[in-house]
């Protein structure tokens, strides 16, 4: 059964910016962009680089190790369209940020 977990509070996830997070053993990104939260796997699909590390351009973050672009509202890749990572369905209750992970 899939659940909402808390991953961080709001306050954690400046606006512009990300930050990893770990919940029930997924290693995840989560960013603010212009005050939406959203979340993906941590780990970039080309050579498993931390994504909530990289830098934040509108919902495009980009991997800090080898460049590759994710879109964070989707976790669409941006250099191989074939590529992506998973996105999960994010809400906030009142500070917490939580996250919808499979169990």
């Amino acid at each position: 059964m899939a659940e909402f977990v808390r991953i961080a509070a709001l306050t954690d996830v400046k606006i512009g910016h990300g930050i990893v997070a770990e919940a029930n053993g997924k290693t995840l990104a989560v960013f603010n962009v212009d005050g939406t939260i959203h979340a993906i796997n941590n780990t970039c699909c080309h050579r498993e680089g931390p994504l909530g590390e990289g830098e934040l351009e509108g919902n495009i973050v980009t991997c800090p190790w080898h460049g590759w672009r994710f879109d964070v509202t989707t976790g669409s890749c941006m250099n191989n369209p074939s590529s992506k990572v998973e996105a999960y369905p994010v809400k906030i209750e009142g500070n917490d940020v939580k996250v919808l992970l499979d169990v």
